[in-house]
């Protein structure tokens, strides 16, 4: 029997939440090498992407990715984002919804942060956060 990730209808759930209330769905992200996002807009390995349906066109959150067409700075972009790495998402307004665990494993894409860790240093794994986008 194949066991299905609840995490996908976790997403669905809350989005839908956002629109019947009139909130703001915002979709937190841990960027790797899987997710095609404007890497300009990556911070910390992270990026928000708001789910309106003003916002974006053609989502579709499936068991695997969400896909959608955003626009960044007026430039259109195909966003796919695995599912794996989805954070959380959380209705922009009230700051209500998820934040999912065990993303330790998804590696994220470096940063060009201007230094490097200390390689005497070991970088431990932060854990998932949510921030306030205005």
């Amino acid at each position: 029997m194949n066991e299905f990730s609840t995490k996908p209808y976790f997403i669905r759930a809350i989005y839908d939440w956002c629109s019947d209330s009139a909130l703001t769905p915002y979709l937190a992200v841990k960027v790797n090498e899987q997710t095609r996002v404007p890497k300009a807009y990556v911070k910390d390995g992270e990026i928000v992407i708001n789910l309106s349906m003003d916002a974006v066109r053609n989502l579709n959150i499936g068991n695997e990715e969400i896909t959608c067409g955003g626009r960044f700075g007026g430039v259109s972009h195909g966003l796919v984002v695995p599912i794996a790495a989805v954070i959380g998402i959380f209705a922009k307004e009230t700051g209500q919804g998820l934040v999912f665990q065990g993303n330790d494993s998804i590696p994220t894409l470096p940063t060009d942060s201007g230094s490097a860790p200390s390689p005497g240093k070991p970088t431990l794994p932060s854990k998932p956060r949510l921030r306030v986008v205005k």
